[in-house]
């Protein structure tokens, strides 16, 4: 039976990627600071820092497969954890694995290694052009990727896209609210940027898929119906039908008013949210079809709505109790200010005294 460590394994994507390994037969365990309350019992469990080289020798050991999906997000604006965690962390991680033979690590990366592309579509070897902590880090980490599969190891770095899906909060969870709520939301600009989704479910498809497959590679995770930005979120509205709309904000003041709430601990944006919302960001995944014969299942749309349902059905008994910032909803801070008052713009076609 194949043993696979998930680390990372409480937070959002990783419990998804738990679940997904059990149902095809893997004897799964965890790595994480945290135990999650949902884990369930025959999935092992190893509390512990991947910046810690004993804890991780010790997960890893009489391993199969390694899916490290351990990561400091941006939200966590902490700049020494985004480089101990998603640096020094993965250097631990496959420095073990190749000591205990391990067969395949699956290294779940980010599509913030690419900052602000110079075209679209992005491809596997587009050069990284990070902007901002967070990409440098999972920039530097993929190195370390390349340099232990030169010494033998087999590395399949999996980039996805802005992740959506059941249970997906932080930054999403305020803008869910919003919706619920009837109140307006916002895109800087026109909204006309292409911005490109995946599902959670079928960025866990791509990993296992990788997984199975033997020889190193990159694969570009996103999903092949996507729209602009505004109708992404139009279409959310839409399905919420609770009066909802998209409006448009200046994009360079309104970006300039992210990180000035941001530095005075107002809003939970983090540098890549005010950098990249107004920006267009789109993967070319012929390579995955062709090489792992995988095809997403959800367009832009139906990732999207599919989250605001999962909020939706389960806003009542929401709790943040969770390390993962994934898996528990952003504080608003003063956003909650802003989106009362959005319920007193004048709608289309209504006057505005």
């Amino acid at each position: 039976m194949t043993v696979s460590l998930v680390t990372g394994g409480s937070g959002y994507f990783g419990m998804l990627m738990v679940e997904r390994l059990r149902r095809a037969g893997h004897t799964v365990r965890v790595l994480d600071l945290n135990d999650a309350d949902d884990r369930a019992a025959d999935v092992e469990f190893v509390r512990g820092d991947v910046r810690d080289p004993e804890v991780v020798q010790s997960a890893v050991a009489g391993v199969d497969l390694v899916f490290n999906n351990v990561a400091q997000v941006p939200l966590a604006k902490d700049p020494e954890l985004l480089t101990t965690v998603n640096i020094d962390g993965t250097r631990n991680l496959l420095a073990a694995a190749l000591e205990h033979g391990v067969r395949k690590v699956v290294h779940t990366s980010s599509s913030a290694v690419f900052g602000i592309p110079a075209s679209n579509p992005v491809f596997p070897d587009t050069p990284p052009t990070p902007v901002e902590a967070y990409g440098r880090a999972k920039t530097e980490a993929e190195g370390l990727c390349h340099a232990f599969t030169a010494q033998g190891l087999d590395v399949t770095i999996v980039r996805p896209r802005t992740i959506l899906g059941h249970g997906r909060l932080g930054i999403f969870g305020i803008l869910f609210d919003w919706i619920a709520d009837g109140a307006d939301v916002f895109v800087l600009g026109d909204g006309s940027n292409t911005y490109q989704f995946v599902h959670a479910d079928d960025l866990a498809e791509v990993c296992l898929l990788a997984a199975e497959r033997p020889g190193p590679m990159i694969v570009n995770a996103g999903t092949d119906r996507f729209d602009t930005m505004r109708g992404t979120l139009e279409a959310v509205c839409a399905h919420a039908g609770t009066g909802s709309r998209v409006r448009s904000l200046p994009a360079r003041p309104a970006s300039l008013a992210m990180q000035a709430a941001a530095r005075l601990h107002l809003a939970p944006f983090a540098p890549y949210h005010w950098i990249m919302y107004s920006r267009s960001l789109w993967f070319d995944i012929e390579h995955a079809r062709t090489a792992l014969g995988w095809q997403p299942q959800f367009s832009n749309a139906e990732a999207m709505i599919d989250s605001y349902d999962w909020f939706l059905s389960h806003r009542d008994d929401m709790t943040s109790h969770t390390a993962s910032h994934h898996r528990s909803t952003a504080k608003q801070g003063a956003l909650r200010a802003l989106k009362g008052a959005t319920r007193l713009l004048p709608r289309a076609g209504t006057p505005a005294g």
